[in-house]
C-alpha cells in the first residue's frame, strides 16, 4: 500500500528526473517553473490617460487641427480636366469642340470604326443579344460569338488557340501576373507601356529593366542572371524568366529587335512575351504584327498580346499562343475571370474587321505608304524632331530643346497642339501618370496616320505643323 501513496506517486518521479536528467535539463525546467510562479503572482498594471490640458484647450486643438489632404493639390489648368468634347463618331473627320477638323490623333489605323459593315454586323448582334452581358465568361458571360471571335483569331494569327478580354489594357496587365510570381524574374523594356508596368507591379516579380531596344544592355543582365544561378542552382530550377517587350513601342515608335531577342530566348532559355497593339492589323504583309514582319515562326513566342481597340476599331484585347498557355489564362487572368465579358455587338464587330482584313491585304501597304510619307514630310521641322519608325502609324513629335522645365515643355506643346486645333488638325499629346511611370518619357506630340487620310491632308497636316513650330516655339 505505501507504493500508492501521494508522496511516494509524487517524489519517485522526480528522484528518478534529479539521477538521470542532465544537468542544463534541470537548469532550464527550474527557470521555466520561476518565470510561471512570477506571471502567476505578479501584479498587472494599468496605464493611467494622463494630460495636464483642461477640457478647453483639448477642444481648441480639435479645432485647430487639419489633416492631410486625401490626394496633392491639382491646378484648374491640368489637362486632365479639361476635355475635349468630341461630338459625333471619332472618324477621318471628327467634330471637337464644335470644331471640324481632320482626325490625326485617334488610333483608328484602317479606317474600320464608321465601316458601313462593321455597324451593320454591330447593330445585327444587338438585336440578337442585347447591349451587354453583366457577367464574367465562367457565369453565363460566353456567349457563342465570343467563341466565334477566339477561333477566329487564332487561326488569324496562326496559333492553336485565343482568349479575348473586355478590357484592351487589361490585357496584358492580367496575362503577365497570371504566369509571373513572386521570385520570379522579369526583364523589361524600359520603354514599356503602363499597361505592362501594372502587370509586373501585379505579378510581385523581381524586374530588370534594360535600356530601350539595347539588345548588348539585355544580354548584360542575362549573363548576370546566369551566374547568379551558378550560386544557388537549387532556387534557380524553380525560378521562371521572363523578357516582355512590345512590337511597336506606344512611347516611343520604334520597333523591337525581335530577331535578336529570339537568340537571347534559346542562349539564355527565358520566355518571350510580345505586346503587340500597334503592330498588330499595321505590320507585315497581312497585318499578323511583329512576326511577319520579320519573318519569325510565331512558335518562338511564347505568348502574344494585343487590343481590339485599334486596327480592328472595337473594343478589348486578346492573347493567343499554345493552347496550355491560353487555358491556364481562363482559371488566372484576372480581367478575364473576374471582370463581366466583352459585349457581343463588340465582338460581331471585331469578327467583321477580321473579314475585311483578310479580304483586303493591300489595305496593310496603303497605309505603310501614308506613314513612310508624312514621317519625310514631318523632317526638318524646327524645334521638333521625329522619333519613331518611318512605318509607325503612331509618330512622336519631341522638342528639340527643352524650355527649361518639363512643364514649361508640355505647355509649348500645348500651344502647337491648340494652333493646329484652330486650322482644322485635330492631334494630341502623349499622356503619361507621371508619378507612376517608371521610366517617364519626354513629352510629346502624337501623330495618328490611318488609310483614309489622303496625301493632300497628309501635306496639310506637315505644313501646318512647321508654320505652328514656327510660330510658337521660335
Amino acid at each position: 500500500w505505501e507504493s500508492f501513496l501521494p508522496s511516494r506517486v509524487l517524489v519517485q518521479p522526480v528522484q528518478l528526473i534529479c539521477l538521470y536528467a542532465p544537468a542544463y535539463h534541470l537548469i532550464l525546467e527550474g527557470i521555466l517553473i520561476l518565470w510561471i510562479i512570477r506571471l502567476l503572482f505578479s501584479k498587472t498594471y494599468k496605464l493611467q490617460e494622463r494630460s495636464d490640458l483642461t477640457p478647453k484647450e483639448k477642444e481648441e486643438l480639435i479645432e485647430e487641427w487639419q489633416p492631410e489632404p486625401l490626394v496633392p493639390p491639382v491646378p484648374k489648368d491640368h489637362p486632365a480636366l479639361n476635355y475635349n468634347i468630341v461630338s459625333g463618331p471619332p472618324t477621318h473627320i471628327i467634330t471637337v469642340n464644335g470644331k471640324e477638323c481632320i482626325n490625326f490623333a485617334s488610333f483608328n489605323f484602317l479606317g474600320l470604326l464608321d465601316n458601313e459593315k462593321v455597324k451593320s454586323a454591330a447593330q445585327a448582334s444587338l438585336k440578337k443579344y442585347g447591349v451587354g452581358t453583366c457577367g464574367p465568361r465562367g457565369f453565363y458571360g460566353t456567349f457563342d460569338v465570343h467563341l466565334e471571335l477566339e477561333e477566329r483569331l487564332a487561326k488569324f494569327m496562326r496559333t492553336e488557340e485565343a482568349i479575348i478580354y473586355s478590357y484592351g489594357f487589361a490585357t496584358i496587365a492580367s496575362a503577365i501576373p497570371a504566369y509571373s510570381k513572386r521570385g520570379d524574374i522579369v526583364f523589361v523594356d524600359e520603354a514599356a507601356c503602363f499597361a505592362i508596368q501594372k502587370g509586373l507591379q501585379a505579378s510581385r516579380s523581381n524586374i530588370k529593366l534594360f535600356k530601350h531596344n539595347d539588345m548588348a544592355d539585355l544580354e548584360r543582365l542575362l549573363k548576370e542572371q546566369e551566374t547568379e544561378d551558378q550560386k544557388n542552382p537549387r532556387k534557380a530550377r524553380v525560378t521562371r524568366r521572363f523578357i516582355v517587350v512590345e512590337g511597336l513601342y506606344m512611347n516611343t515608335g520604334d520597333v523591337c529587335p525581335l530577331p535578336e531577342l529570339i537568340k537571347l530566348k534559346y542562349k539564355y532559355k527565358v520566355r518571350i512575351f510580345l505586346e503587340e497593339s500597334l503592330s498588330f492589323g499595321v505590320l507585315g504583309e497581312h497585318g499578323r504584327g511583329i512576326t511577319e514582319h520579320f519573318g519569325i515562326n510565331i512558335d518562338d513566342i511564347d505568348l502574344i498580346s494585343a487590343n481590339m481597340e485599334n486596327s480592328l476599331a472595337s473594343i478589348g484585347g486578346f492573347c493567343c499562343g499554345r493552347s496550355f498557355i491560353i487555358d491556364h489564362q481562363r482559371l488566372s487572368g484576372q480581367g478575364y475571370c473576374f471582370s463581366a465579358s466583352l459585349p457581343p455587338l463588340l465582338a460581331a464587330a471585331a469578327i467583321e474587321a477580321l473579314n475585311i482584313m483578310e479580304d483586303n491585304p493591300d489595305i496593310f501597304q496603303t497605309l505603310r505608304a501614308k506613314c513612310e510619307r508624312i514621317h519625310e514630310l514631318l523632317q526638318g521641322i524646327s524645334g521638333l524632331k521625329v522619333v519613331g519608325e518611318s512605318f509607325s502609324p503612331a509618330l512622336h513629335l519631341q522638342l528639340e530643346e527643352s524650355c527649361g522645365s518639363r512643364e514649361n515643355d508640355v505647355k509649348s506643346l500645348k500651344r502647337v497642339v491648340d494652333y493646329c486645333m484652330n486650322s482644322g488638325i485635330a492631334l494630341t499629346q502623349a499622356r503619361y501618370l507621371e508619378k507612376e511611370e517608371k521610366c517617364l518619357p519626354p513629352p510629346s506630340i502624337r501623330v495618328v496616320v490611318t488609310v483614309e487620310q489622303t496625301e493632300q491632308e497628309l501635306d496639310k497636316a506637315a505644313s501646318l505643323l512647321k508654320e505652328a513650330a514656327q510660330s510658337v516655339l521660335n
